[in-house]
């Protein structure tokens, strides 16, 4: 599996209420939680990110509560990964859940800028920056994990499986 995108950055213990501020909680719908994404952090994310791309953030993404509404968000908005020096735990369940590929890249922070357009190698775990030629290794996705990413969850993944053993 390989992603494409230009990359907006975000810093560190980026948590779920500035993911998706809990004003807008009172909706499961998709779009709706698109078009509120980053709202108070970045209003103009929403807009911009349709065209697609790549988060790179620091250390304790998805921080705070364990709302799903946070990667759904993310996913819905047209962001095709995410990847951050380290995840906060149920953020990073949640994200699988949902079918949101994220990566943990100690050094992609420091090494890789707004704007930057980077590949993604899920399986390998490379991540090169188009802008240098640079490449950063990231843990890859085990085989598991990234079944679930490609059936677009674990709904999804449970669902396939059944169907396999019929």
């Amino acid at each position: 599996m390989k992603l494409k995108g230009n990359v907006w950055k975000f810093g560190d213990h980026i948590d779920t209420d500035l993911i998706i501020p809990a004003r807008f909680l009172n909706v499961s719908d998709e779009d709706e939680l698109a078009k509120n994404c980053f709202a108070d952090l970045r209003p103009d994310f929403a807009e911009k990110a349709k065209l697609g791309g790549i988060i790179v953030a620091g250390e304790n993404f998805g921080c705070g509560s364990s709302r799903e509404h946070a990667p759904i968000a993310i996913k819905a908005a047209g962001i095709h990964c995410v990847i951050a020096k380290s995840f906060a735990r149920i953020f990073y369940r949640n994200a699988f859940n949902i079918g949101l590929p994220i990566l943990e890249a100690p050094e992609a922070n420091d090494l890789i800028l707004e704007g930057d357009q980077i590949s993604v190698d899920l399986v390998s775990g490379e991540i090169k920056n188009q802008a240098d030629g640079s490449v950063i290794k990231a843990m890859p996705l085990p085989p598991f994990m990234r079944a679930m990413v490609e059936c677009g969850g674990l709904v999804p993944y449970i669902k396939q499986q059944s169907k396999r053993r019929k």
